[in-house]
């Protein structure tokens, strides 16, 4: 394909461009318009500050200014052209009687296109404006483009999120399928989840808000790893065994290695929230004293993502019923968890349990089974 073929001033193309010229002298207007409107559409301005005002409606394609012009002077317009968002992709042309290197550099220096001295040669101002006019439109069509692909862009990647989003979902209900916590537990435990963390990161915890969204997407990850354990001590009504503890408990490495081999596949698309995914899956059921598992990891050592979820999923375990307890109020279930307080909780976020009540009861009522 020949690429003048693509041009917008391609030779049959219905499109005229616009060219906006700009002089305080009305025989030099008229001589311009004689000269450039068989070729093109042409807006007349006979001050910068109608020049402006007639680029700032709607932008022409080109500019052809003058440089000594009463109020207003050349110069000072294509600055003001270059300060506008609408303008500032104009490509100006001067044309002006002011012919020295310096008159020349300083119409580069305020943001010109082109030169052109008066008095003119009528051929060499033509391949000049063409010339412009041919350049602006790759330039706009480059931005065009651009903006496109980064459209195009923009949807393969929702494409993966949502892809990926749905994938981990169906996941997520398989755990809860095959267990007795219900959908609304999942719920809930997320917004508890973000909840805390915002109120972390109000107390110059480090973590900024797409970390935080990242986290309470994550926080339904959690018990991923149950599909791995028999329905026989998954559904079990009562107390495990201790051998069949050993094998519950290995829902916590079995649950990350899944969203590991995940992350791999997915590579650089990963993201935060599949690797949040991952420490919480893996270490929710570590303690503040190190005796948790599955890695016997103490204090902050234990990923802030895990120890967020671990407080969440302990309080709505206890505020919820089981085929196997009753539900405990609010207060009493805030007691069970201050009483564990530096001992399986991070004593930070027991502090934030307390001053999140409120909103704790609202999530509660609001996801209720």
């Amino acid at each position: 394909m020949n690429m003048n073929d693509l041009s917008p001033l391609a030779t049959g193309n219905v499109f005229r461009p616009t060219v906006l010229v700009v002089d305080d002298t009305p025989a030099n207007l008229s001589l311009l318009s004689d000269l450039l409107v068989p070729h093109y559409r042409v807006q007349l301005a006979v001050s910068g500050a109608k020049a402006l005002e007639i680029a700032q409606r709607r932008a022409p394609d080109l500019i052809v200014l003058d440089v000594m012009m009463p109020g207003m002077d050349g110069h000072e317009v294509c600055r003001r052209l270059r300060a506008d968002a609408q303008t500032r992709d104009v490509p100006v042309l001067f044309l002006t009687a002011l012919n020295s290197p310096a008159d020349e550099n300083l119409c580069f220096e305020v943001g010109g296109a082109d030169f052109v001295a008066k008095p003119f040669n009528p051929a060499t101002l033509m391949a000049r404006i063409r010339t412009q006019l041919e350049v602006g439109a790759w330039r706009k069509a480059l931005r065009d483009r651009n903006a496109w692909l980064q459209s195009e862009l923009a949807q393969r990647l929702d494409e993966v999120d949502q892809l990926r989003d749905t994938t981990l979902f169906v996941m997520v209900g398989l755990a809860e399928f095959r267990d007795s916590d219900t959908g609304q537990h999942v719920r809930r435990t997320q917004e508890y989840v973000r909840l805390l963390a915002r109120w972390v990161s109000q107390k110059g915890g480090g973590i900024d808000d797409a970390q935080i969204d990242a986290m309470a997407r994550a926080a339904p990850l959690h018990d991923i790893g149950k599909v791995a354990i028999p329905d026989r001590i998954l559904l079990k009504p009562g107390p495990l065994t201790a051998e069949e503890w050993v094998v519950m408990k290995t829902h916590a490495d079995v649950g990350a290695d899944l969203l590991t081999r995940a992350a791999d596949r997915l590579g650089d698309r990963a993201g935060p929230f599949l690797l949040y995914g991952i420490e919480i899956a893996r270490h929710h059921h570590e303690r503040w004293d190190g005796s948790g598992y599955p890695a016997g990891l103490a204090g902050e050592a234990i990923p802030l993502s895990a120890r967020l979820m671990a407080v969440a999923d302990v309080y709505d375990a206890l505020i919820s019923r089981r085929v196997y307890k009753d539900p405990m109020s609010h207060d009493v279930a805030l007691g069970k968890i201050a009483a564990e307080s530096g001992k399986q909780f991070d004593p930070n976020l027991v502090s934030a349990l307390f001053d999140l009540q409120p909103s704790l009861i609202d999530i509660a009522q609001r996801f209720q089974d």
